[in-house]
């Protein structure tokens, strides 16, 4: 049993997840591009304005097919932030690839723009951005620096769905971009994904890929009069009782995102003092962003003081969790030429971010016990 009270992460259906399972299971179709793989395609799709979007089983998998569609070969170069979930630089490791390991800006924890055209050597074939918390990165600087030297540009957008970049949707700027739908999320269906297909050249490649190599969309289609093996690829597929969750989640996306707003600006108001007494560093959002409020973090002023605020706030039953460690000192990293003081950001930032409870669930008085917790809080 968990020690906590206040969960840093709680999943909750928002509307109507079971009705609409109870219903697949009834209907008989189960597997994978049922009626609610269709209707969150149709949804996604709509909404967001990309040329296709396809259900995948996790955001990992939607990136390693962004790896299949790049064609890789070993020897080619993706530049990746240091400052990410493993999945984004493993995705393209496992086709051949080497990861370039790029620094993050102090302020949004995003790649850092202005270190990008050095790191674009002539093998280079991308760089995947990460919208960090749903804050979106420097689109205009990436895609202009990505252009001049004909490199493709892939969104990690695991935090970002329905944030805003200049006004427009995170997940529409790269020829690909990549959604995760795991518990941690905004929507969530457990685990699942989704590939967001903006370059109208893929999409027919990125279907086949997800059906283990198969032209089987076509045939269902009737398109063709029998499906066989055209291409490599793999079972990218969920299940549609998986699709069905998603589905009423998706449904409830202005209440969900309404109240993760508020609970992010209930954090910063309730925080914004003690974090400057602190020397603390709150959550930074340009305003040329609208951020998707993926999760509120802020950034002590040693690794040690945020150590001794997670077992403080432990101790009054408060779950309170760190973020990445550095991709490129990993070991993984380092037999890709990663070493100390490569990404000086990412190496100060990892040891000193502090992610508080923030769930579709959280209840206002438990979030003020957070706050109250958090100003109590003296450093020895």
């Amino acid at each position: 049993m968990s020690p906590h009270r206040i969960h840093f992460n709680s999943p909750r259906a928002a509307g109507r997840e079971l009705a609409n399972m109870a219903r697949a299971l009834e209907s008989g179709h189960i597997s994978g591009d049922g009626e609610f793989t269709r209707k969150c395609r149709d949804l996604l799709k709509q909404e967001l304005g990309a040329t296709d979007v396809l259900l995948t089983t996790s955001c990992t998998h939607a990136l390693e097919m962004t790896a299949l569609l790049l064609e890789l070969k070993p020897g080619d170069e993706v530049i990746v932030p240091s400052f990410s979930f493993v999945s984004t630089a493993n995705a393209f490791a496992l086709h051949g690839a080497r990861p370039v390991f790029a620094d993050v800006r102090p302020d949004t924890l995003n790649l850092d723009e202005r270190r990008l055209e050095e790191l674009i050597t002539p093998r280079a074939r991308a760089v995947v951005v990460v919208h960090y918390a749903g804050v979106g990165c420097e689109m205009d600087a990436i895609l202009a620096a990505a252009r001049a030297r004909g490199v493709a540009v892939i969104e990690d957008n695991a935090h970002g769905l329905f944030g805003k970049y200049r006004g427009r949707w995170l997940g529409t700027f790269g020829a690909a971009a990549t959604q995760s739908f795991h518990e941690t999320k905004n929507f969530t269906c457990g685990e699942g994904g989704a590939l967001l297909v903006n370059e109208p050249r893929w999409r027919a490649r990125a279907e086949i890929l997800r059906e283990k190599g198969t032209d089987r969309g076509r045939f269902f289609r009737g398109e063709v009069d029998k499906y066989s093996w055209v291409d490599i690829g793999s079972s990218y597929l969920p299940s549609d009782l998986l699709a069905a969750f998603l589905l009423a989640q998706l449904e409830q996306r202005a209440a969900i995102q309404a109240k993760r707003k508020a609970l992010w600006h209930g954090y910063r108001d309730g925080l914004a003092d003690w974090a400057a007494a602190r020397g603390a560093q709150l959550p930074v959002i340009p305003a040329h962003c609208e951020s998707a409020y993926a999760l509120f973090h802020l950034l002590l002023p040693s690794a040690e003081e945020r150590d001794a605020l997670m077992a403080h706030l432990k101790a009054r039953g408060i779950s309170s969790v760190f973020h990445y460690l550095p991709l490129h000192l990993s070991k993984m990293g380092r037999t890709f030429g990663g070493q100390p003081g490569q990404c000086p950001v990412t190496e100060s930032v990892c040891d000193r971010l502090l992610r508080l409870p923030f769930h579709n669930g959280l209840a206002e008085a438990n979030q003020a016990e957070v706050i109250e917790a958090m100003r109590a809080f003296r450093p020895g």
